[in-house]
């Protein structure tokens, strides 16, 4: 597919990008309001020194099916579109906290199911812990006032999450992913 002929996926994954690019580049920013404004985005100025290699992430096209494989198996497991869709505006705080029980059961039983899931940190939530030089900054984040380098001292407040097996099923050819649940005509 070309640069010009994103598909809706492609666009909504650029978007996305394009979102946590923005807030966490402020020269990206700048340059992306001047090309919205009109004005030619130009190279930044070279540097002075020389910068030592650092390896540049590859960014990968994330496929939807996957996605919303997932989506489906939610919403076959625990009705979560369902409950997600429902305007609850009308109901009593006693008759949403049932049905997110439901839901909240449902839901954990397909992730287990289809999910072995572990927490990134070992240790309990608020335990202190020394983060050394080279700690994986894919799975820690540092919150609060980060400033220095390592090592850090700090506190747990999340464990974080990792995937360690998935055990989705497997599709056929012509299986629509798009469609996570089935309208249902009663006769």
């Amino acid at each position: 597919m070309t640069e010009s002929n994103l598909s809706f996926f492609g666009r909504l994954s650029l978007a996305v990008g394009t979102f946590f690019a923005v807030v966490g580049d402020r020269e990206f920013a700048s340059q992306l309001h001047r090309l919205r404004d009109g004005a030619a985005v130009t190279a930044p100025p070279p540097v002075a020194t020389p910068a030592p290699p650092v390896a540049t992430p590859t960014i990968k096209e994330a496929s939807p099916e996957s996605a919303l494989q997932l989506l489906g198996l939610l919403q076959r497991g625990a009705r979560f579109v369902d409950f997600v869709e429902e305007d609850i505006a009308g109901y009593s705080d006693a008759d949403i906290g049932a049905a997110a029980r439901l839901v909240h059961e449902g839901c954990r039983s397909t992730l287990r199911e289809h999910f072995t899931i572990r927490p990134v940190r070992e240790e309990a939530e608020g335990s202190r812990v020394t983060l050394a030089d080279g700690f994986d900054a894919t799975a820690i984040r540092l919150t609060g006032n980060v400033v220095g380098k390592p090592p850090f001292n700090g506190n747990i407040s999340h464990r974080g999450w990792r995937v360690e097996e998935v055990r989705l099923p497997m599709l056929t050819k012509t299986h629509d992913a798009t469609v996570i649940a089935q309208a249902e005509v009663e006769l």
